[in-house]
């Protein structure tokens, strides 16, 4: 056995796969996560005869350890990881270990919004293109289980900031940066710069042989690319035509890498909205750059279904439309759907608050909201800002209560549009049990 010891904090998707990993690369292997774990990851964890404990942390188990892989959803201060910065033990993502097992092509795709559209975009194209291909990161398996049991020769990895912020010597073939507007700050001191940082962490180690795809738009990756200089070869994209890798007229959808370029009606494109719309563009340049032929691409971008609780359309009731937009865990998630949205709207939103500022959507929402549902434990953060802006603000504490509160609210010709600006955890496991829940309560109508 390697003398080397792992410890691994968390024990869910991510931290029981590096656990799997860890312990085929021979090395000694703990597992320590504050919460139960969830059956599946237990399991996984006996029958390869991993030791772990779950519901507390044996902090002398824990600080013998010569690296620590630590699961994205934990925080920097927490009390169990100060001690290990102050023992000085070496802290890394599953990524980053899983990375150091695998010579594959890595797509890596970050952003404040868009992630997973265009992650599962990406990961469509690839797999329909007949490469051998794997889903990872934020969404599908963790790349570490996928690196130990079922090896590809790519790999699609949607990556959040928690997951950058402990990546050091793993490079990414291929850089996808969306957008970058604020989200998380409570992880990140409430600096916004810091955040900003943490998501150019996705160029690091990028030599010209690798590709940085960018939205050229977006002033604040405008400013990381002055302030980060990278090294990579450059494929910005936009609206306009002047530099850019791809953009879009009216009618078309346009893509130029230094060997070829593609050109494809808007009207085909399966996924609509200008967000979308930027989406595809960049998963088109990931496939372009990746040599996959045209016929592949055009196809894949015809036909992609989208991404559940991401502007789902749910039920047509009594004339009203209802949209699933669990996702939209941040402010600029919520622009996005009011502005895709052009009939008047009830709006359910509320959560679990971020460090939230909502300026960025009162415009679309004193235009656009006929009414706003606030859904969650403490919605005062909420009632301060909009209470006297929209005519109609009600308060719900569970989510059939808000779906029966907007079903009394709208008229014929209205959506209503679950897009809740926040995190989940004050009610509900997660953004996918709120959006699952949405669906069942409006079914119900």
């Amino acid at each position: 056995m390697n003398t080397k010891r792992i410890v691994i904090l968390g024990a869910g998707e991510s931290g029981a796969g590096a656990a799997v990993l860890a312990k085929k690369q021979g090395f000694e292997v703990f597992v320590s996560d504050s919460s139960a774990i969830a059956e599946e990851y237990r399991l996984m964890l006996d029958n390869h005869d991993i030791e772990y404990e779950q519901e507390g942390h044996t902090m002398s188990k824990i600080l013998d350890a010569s690296e620590i892989i630590k699961s994205p959803g934990i925080p920097d201060k927490a009390p169990v990881i100060q001690s290990v910065i102050s023992q000085g033990i070496h802290i890394i993502s599953e990524i980053e270990f899983a990375g150091r097992y695998t010579d594959a092509k890595m797509i890596c795709i970050t952003g404040s919004n868009g992630k997973t559209t265009t992650t599962s975009l990406t990961y469509h194209i690839f797999r329909n293109a007949g490469l051998d291909v794997g889903l990872a990161g934020n969404i599908g398996r963790s790349l570490a289980l996928q690196v130990a049991q079922s090896p590809h020769q790519y790999y699609v990895i949607e990556l959040s900031s928690f997951q950058l912020d402990n990546m050091y010597d793993f490079r990414a073939d291929v850089a996808i940066l969306l957008n970058i507007t604020p989200d998380h700050l409570d992880r990140y001191h409430y600096d916004f710069q810091e955040y900003a940082d943490a998501k150019f962490r996705i160029i690091r180690n990028q030599t010209s042989s690798e590709a940085f795809i960018y939205w050229a738009e977006d002033p604040v990756i405008r400013a990381g690319i002055e302030r980060h200089k990278p090294q990579a070869t450059m494929y910005p994209f936009g609206m306009q035509s002047s530099s850019n890798s791809s953009y879009a007229t009216d009618t078309k959808l346009f893509i130029a890498t230094k060997n070829s370029k593609y050109t494809m009606e808007r009207e085909l494109l399966s996924i609509k909205g200008q967000h979308n719309l930027y989406n595809s563009m960049a998963a088109g340049i990931a496939a372009k750059v990746m040599d996959i032929r045209d016929e592949r691409i055009r196809a894949s971008l015809s036909d992609f279904a989208g991404v559940e609780h991401r502007l789902e359309p749910v039920a047509r009731v009594r004339g009203v439309d209802y949209i699933n937009d669990s996702k939209a865990t941040n402010v600029n998630s919520c622009w996005y759907a009011l502005q895709s949205v052009n009939t008047p709207i009830v709006l359910i939103l509320g959560g679990t608050d971020k460090g939230n500022d909502y300026t960025e959507i009162e415009e679309l929402v004193c235009r656009k909201a006929r009414a706003l549902i606030f859904l969650g434990v403490d919605n005062s953060k909420l009632h301060a800002f909009f209470d006297t802006k929209v005519p109609v603000i009600a308060d719900a504490h569970s989510m059939q209560e808000a779906v029966n509160k907007a079903y009394g609210l709208a008229v014929k010709g209205d959506t209503v549009l679950l897009s809740p600006c926040c995190a989940s955890f004050d009610l509900f496991r997660n953004y996918e049990d709120r959006g699952e829940q949405f669906k069942a309560s409006v079914l119900r109508l």
